[in-house]
């Protein structure tokens, strides 16, 4: 028997679901986003790569701990309910998130300064850990099955919404002020931000029922007694836990972070694109391609989710290294001819943080196609020259920039799209929670998030810098073979009489 939700109550369950899981992935995506600030902020400034892996490795911290909190929570999910789970962690991440905005920089409190910004990014990773097994869950189990990957797509549109709407805040926030001011206090304002957006989701989920097929379950007694062991200790279910991380996940993981957070890694460390210009090419790229989650959603309710999913992971371990050659060559001045006339160099005296002086000269060069290069070298007496390399690009590569990063969006959606419904599909309701939560979390948060600072110390140790695409590629690779192979959709397990529940509890 299939779940009948009135038309208008299932929306009102997508976009409370939706308005707060977005807001979480917001709160856990602005870390990343302004990564290089952060390092600046959070670590000594004697070693400024040092600093950039340090973030980055804290950035990483997040998504390690998720599956903890996918075991935690999800626990919580299974015996007490979706609803006041997901509260919990909605509040947990906010506040996490509202403290970052607070805490001083190295300069005023020393290693305190990285060591609380660790902790509250563990809290963050913990949150974000039962948040979206909670909220896909919940959408789930209001859907009818044969809608279930359309409905649950719009779940999915929230890691890349949250993405988009952390990468609009910081954008809007930097053009509104100078860019020393942004540098100094401004970066704060999109994590103080945070607490408005939370008070607002939380008074939409406050109103929501709990999950029908949940109160299906504890109504009749049959809530799981210890989810963990249900999950984890029964071979079966085990089984389905492995084939999930090794078959689905981490090939969806790696496949979202390279089309997006190393994407934008990749504009603004190794192609030194300049600030705004490279965070608006990602959030263009970003709102093109988002329909895409609910086409493909929609599409695998029709042809199945494992289709789409390993399609995607094929079909983006091959283009990958073209893909990143062709971005690459936007900004190799080998190919394009400058106009020397339009150089200029700009020489003054800066005073430094110990009081000295040192020389900054600044070179500007404009080219045929519109790129201009700026270069900034300040020379200490007592140390090396540090030299600040900036590109804007021409409009054409803007363009083309815009293209090539909505293709990985693209690869993105179809690997994603499908995921929520896939995955709820694999496991009886009573453990439901528990057990899609830790495979998506660890291909997801571990596997893939551990990718952007997998790729740039591998770039570090061999001096190439497309090094990085080598474990995208081999995971999406392994992850299509053992999919391929080893998976197989079944439907998902529906308790009876649920229609009179749902009529009862909406």
């Amino acid at each position: 028997m299939q779940t009948s939700q009135p038309k208008n109550k299932i929306w009102e369950v997508i976009f409370a679901s939706s308005a707060g899981t977005l807001i979480e992935w917001y709160d856990f995506y602005i870390f990343g986003s302004l990564s290089l600030i952060i390092a600046e902020k959070f670590f000594p400034a004697s070693n400024p790569t040092l600093a950039y892996v340090s973030t980055l490795a804290t950035f990483a911290v997040g998504f390690v701990v998720r599956p903890f909190g996918a075991i935690v929570f999800g626990r919580l999910g299974d015996l007490v309910g979706r609803k006041y789970t997901f509260l919990l962690t909605l509040l947990l991440m906010g506040g996490a998130t509202f403290a970052i905005g607070l805490v001083p920089s190295y300069q005023q409190i020393g290693v305190f300064a990285p060591i609380i910004v660790l902790l509250l990014r563990l809290v963050q990773g913990l949150a974000l850990g039962g948040e979206y097994g909670g909220a896909a869950t919940y959408v789930a189990e209001h859907s009818p099955e044969h809608k279930r990957g359309y409905y649950t797509s719009f779940i999915q549109t929230t890691a890349t919404l949250g993405l988009f709407l952390s990468l609009g805040v910081i954008l809007i926030t930097r053009l509104l002020m100078p860019a020393d001011s942004f540098s100094a206090w401004g970066w704060r304002i999109p994590f103080l931000l945070s607490v408005f957006l939370v008070i607002m989701s939380y008074y939409i989920r406050i109103r929501l029922h709990e999950s029908p097929l949940f109160t299906q379950l504890k109504a009749e007694g049959k809530v799981a007694k210890n989810p963990l062991k249900e999950s984890f200790g029964n071979k079966e279910n085990l089984k389905m836990v492995l084939l999930a991380l090794f078959g689905a996940t981490m090939g969806q993981g790696v496949v979202w972070y390279t089309g997006q957070f190393y994407a934008l890694s990749f504009l603004q460390k190794t192609m030194n694109i300049e600030f705004v210009q490279s965070n608006v090419i990602i959030a263009i790229a970003l709102l093109l391609g988002t329909p895409f989650f609910i086409v493909f959603g929609k599409l695998s309710d029709k042809i199945g989710r494992k289709k789409l999913m390993l399609t995607g992971m094929l079909i983006a371990a091959i283009c990958y290294y073209p893909i990143y050659k062709v971005m690459d060559n936007t900004v190799n001045i080998t190919e394009k001819t400058e106009i020397e006339s339009k150089r200029t160099v700009e020489t003054s005296t800066v005073k430094q943080a110990d009081g000295t002086e040192a020389a900054k000269v600044i070179e500007t060069r404009l080219y045929d196609d519109g790129t201009k290069i700026k270069e900034t070298s300040i020379s200490k007496a007592v140390a090396p020259s540090e030299i600040k390399k900036e590109v804007s690009l021409g409009l054409s590569n803007v363009i083309l920039l815009i293209g090539l990063i909505f293709v990985q969006v693209l690869f993105v959606t179809l690997v994603y799209g499908p995921i929520a419904a896939f995955l709820v599909e694999l496991f009886p309701t009573h453990i439901r929670y528990t057990s899609m939560s830790l495979p998506y979390h660890l291909g997801n948060g571990v596997i893939g998030g551990l990718l952007p600072t997998i790729a740039t110390l591998l770039v570090f140790q061999t001096g190439n810098h497309f090094a990085g695409l080598i474990y995208p590629i081999s995971i999406a690779l392994v992850c299509f073979i053992i999919g391929l192979i080893f998976i197989k959709e079944k439907p998902v397990e529906k308790p009876e009489n649920v229609e009179q529940v749902v009529k009862e509890t909406v």
